[in-house]
């Protein structure tokens, strides 16, 4: 019998829309919660942002989706009427986790602050995942992936030098928001093992971004009044740190150390420009005149392929690799090997290729992924189990247009 995932028996309730609450939900889904997804009648709006297959819209079948919310269960509730109001709190009392990302004055609306949860189940663990946070004068503001990004001096160092600053792809604020807000509630579950007392987990996106992207230049701007500018395809360093196109595509050239250039010169054959003064000291050639260099080095790897390229650097020790495509990606022998890819099947049935768990633990596994649910698959199960609620009161429920 296989050993119990490290979050079995944690039930988590996702409230809100698209992406931050979803993935932060499908990241404790992936290691054992049990995950109930509170729609509204209408569906969540990444039910409708696709990509779909043959380009033709259809609820069930958005790529999004399938990748956020897979294995999780999906109840239809509108909770901005009294008894779906109601229905909520009955499923709070049940639950150890609620993840949302709604607004201060959105929570205050519905009567749904830390507060009123707590009021309703003290052991809750209350996460709270937006752009700018719960608290500070941002708070009410809203905010999507590419203000998260902006706000957060991210966007303000992607791009080239001479151009406009570049916008991160793919709604990446909202995944960083969800990816920090995973972790954050499983310590505070951690905590509740002591006391079994509930807190809330405020994670701001802007701040989650920030403390990844920019700890070193913000020391560097107290310390020097400098401000990071936009380097392009390169990073200001010791030479080279750059992506630089070969035969088929793009290889990353980043190394410290003087050993795997001087292989990787002999590697080029030793030409007569690597032998000058002038290319000798690495420092200058990266921060003083790193194209320059850039234009030997770019007809010899002209020449090569990146399969090519990157068996030469394998067999010498030097430590480069292709830029991947995602199909070159999915292709990759490697991660086929290490099992990450996973299945998920749409509302057709249908199986899709996603990508696997974050982390892969030795006696606590990931657990496979489920399908993704049909709009509001699970309402009679959920409500009619934890709720206690008749066949009778959930049909009058749904003519209602509560359920």
């Amino acid at each position: 019998m296989p050993p119990p995932q490290i979050l079995h028996g944690i039930r988590v309730l996702e409230l809100g829309d698209y992406v931050s609450a979803a993935y932060c939900a499908r990241l404790l889904a992936d290691y054992g919660a049990e995950v109930i997804k509170i729609e509204p009648l209408a569906g969540d709006s990444a039910r409708r942002h696709g990509p779909f297959p043959g380009k033709r819209p259809d609820p069930e079948r958005s790529g999004l989706f399938l990748y956020l919310n897979a294995g999780k269960k999906s109840v239809t509730l509108d909770i901005a009427k009294p008894r779906g109001r109601d229905l909520l709190d009955a499923l709070i009392r049940k639950c150890d986790v609620l993840v949302h990302n709604y607004l201060p004055r959105e929570l205050e609306a519905l009567r749904l602050r830390y507060e009123d949860a707590q009021a309703v189940n003290p052991g809750l663990v209350f996460t709270s995942v937006t752009v700018f946070g719960q608290e500070g004068p941002y708070a009410d503001y809203k905010g999507y992936a590419i203000n998260a990004t902006a706000a957060s001096a991210t966007t303000h160092r992607i791009g080239l030098p001479e151009s406009y600053p570049l916008a991160m792809p793919y709604e990446r604020g909202d995944y960083w928001g969800g990816l920090n807000a995973a972790p954050a509630t499983m310590l505070a579950l951690i905590a509740r093992r002591r006391d079994g007392k509930g807190q809330h987990v405020d994670l701001s996106a802007v701040e989650a971004m920030n403390t990844f992207c920019n700890g070193m230049e913000t020391i560097l701007y107290m310390e020097s009044g400098a401000v990071p500018s936009r380097r392009g395809h390169r990073v200001q360093n010791l030479y080279p740190y750059t992506i630089l196109p070969c035969k088929d595509g793009y290889f990353a050239l980043i190394i410290a150390n003087q050993h795997h250039w001087d292989r990787f010169v002999e590697l080029m054959g030793s030409p007569a420009w690597s032998k000058e003064p002038r290319y000798q000291d690495r420092y200058k050639m990266g921060y003083e005149y790193p194209d320059e260099v850039d234009a030997f080095v770019k007809p010899w790897l002209a020449k090569h392929t990146k399969a090519e390229l990157w068996e030469m650097c394998q067999s010498r020790g030097i430590p480069w690799h292709p830029a991947q495509r995602v199909d070159e990606t999915l292709r990759w022998d490697h991660l086929k090997a290490r099992g990450y890819w996973q299945q998920v099947r749409d509302g057709s049935g249908k199986a899709w290729t996603v990508p696997g768990p974050v982390a892969q633990m030795s006696r606590t596994p990931a657990r496979p992924f489920g399908d993704a649910p049909r709009l509001g698959r699970h309402t009679d199960e959920v409500f009619g189990g934890l709720a206690k609620l008749s066949k009778a009161k959930l049909a009058a429920l749904k003519r209602a247009k509560v359920l």
